[in-house]
């Protein structure tokens, strides 16, 4: 079957900077795909690709779609290469919601859409000191679990601001600890110690779930090393930005948290196949797309989640109201 290939580039400005140890970010851009059959039936999909964290830039996304003719098939969509990673879920996703339309799939879409209504969300706070003044109007939004940017500011004054969060955070919260690999081996030991520290310290209830991609993707061994030293998990993210590299690391040995970025793993089918036959205990994390790349990815994660984490989804704060229809989406742009 040929399907009609539209698409149209967005840029979408933060409400307030993101900082991580990468650097500062404060556009989000991307691409929003539309395919259409013979039958009217319409499929979305969205190129949201991030390439300091492993996927093609945004020039190279573009070049791919423009030199795609007004009509591709199946065949052109399952042949994208494994270097346009983003490009390969933005176009396989729109390939499945236009199957989806068919006769048929409306119950198999209910019961997915009630899975990814039982997900539970854990809400990012911004680096540094702000998110002391974040968390509680997260809390008071539903949230349970919370993600803070570390390996930004000095580290004497992060883990001051991580004493003070796990005094004021509730019991029944959780916090996750995100490195973005900025951290040197002996800065993720001193923070490993002190989340163990504060995990047996009776004047803290807090549990803090993992720390999350401490060193960088060339020190996959260290980290291997220092997941089995310590009684605080490891979460690898940067390390499996693609299918092909979370691939790799499981088969040198991690059997600990993968952190999976669905707009920008690859494939949905292939990491489908590989989730199913592993098992792996997987986190499924945002890239700040739109809603068309959002609920496509968290159909993935209601899919694939093994272990019941909270999903890394809960970014909506950080930008102004999205548009929650595809179609409404399309016109603006």
């Amino acid at each position: 079957m040929a399907y009609r290939f539209e698409f149209r580039p967005y840029r979408q400005k933060f409400l307030t900077s993101l900082t991580t140890s990468h650097g500062t970010w404060d556009i989000r851009e991307g691409i929003i795909l539309r395919l259409s059959d013979e039958t009217g039936k319409i499929g979305w999909g969205e190129i949201a690709p991030i390439s300091w964290f492993g996927s093609e830039t945004l020039e190279q996304a573009l070049e791919f779609c423009c030199q795609l003719p007004e009509e591709i098939t199946q065949e052109t969509i399952f042949s994208i290469p494994d270097e346009l990673s983003a490009c390969q879920f933005g176009f396989e996703s729109a390939w499945e919601t236009n199957r989806q339309d068919a006769k048929g799939a409306e119950k198999e879409e209910k019961e997915e859409n009630l899975r990814v209504n039982n997900l539970s969300y854990s809400g990012l706070m911004p680096a540094g000191e702000a998110a002391l003044q974040i968390w509680e109007k997260l809390w008071y939004q539903g949230y349970s679990s919370f993600k803070w940017k570390i390996g930004v500011y000095p580290m004497a004054k992060e883990l001051e601001i991580l004493e003070q969060l796990a005094q004021s955070l509730p019991a029944s919260a959780k916090l996750r600890l995100d490195a973005n690999g900025g951290l040197s081996y002996e800065e993720a030991q001193l923070w490993l110690r002190t989340c163990d520290n504060i995990k047996v310290d009776d004047k803290f209830s807090l549990e803090i779930e993992f720390l999350e991609q401490p060193l960088s993707v060339k020190q996959f061994q260290a980290m291997l090393e220092l997941s089995h030293c310590y009684q605080t998990a490891i979460a690898l993210d940067e390390s499996v930005a693609t299918l092909n590299q979370l691939v790799t690391c499981f088969k040198q040995g991690w059997r600990g948290i993968f952190v999976i970025k669905p707009g920008i793993v690859g494939s949905p089918s292939r990491l489908r196949q590989f989730c199913q036959q592993h098992q792996i205990d997987a986190v499924f994390s945002s890239v700040f797309e739109t809603a068309i790349g959002r609920q496509a990815a968290l159909k993935l994660a209601a899919q694939l989640s093994q272990r019941n984490r909270a999903v890394g989804f809960g970014v909506k704060h950080w930008f102004v109201q999205q548009e929650t229809l595809p179609e409404d989406l399309w016109k603006k742009l």
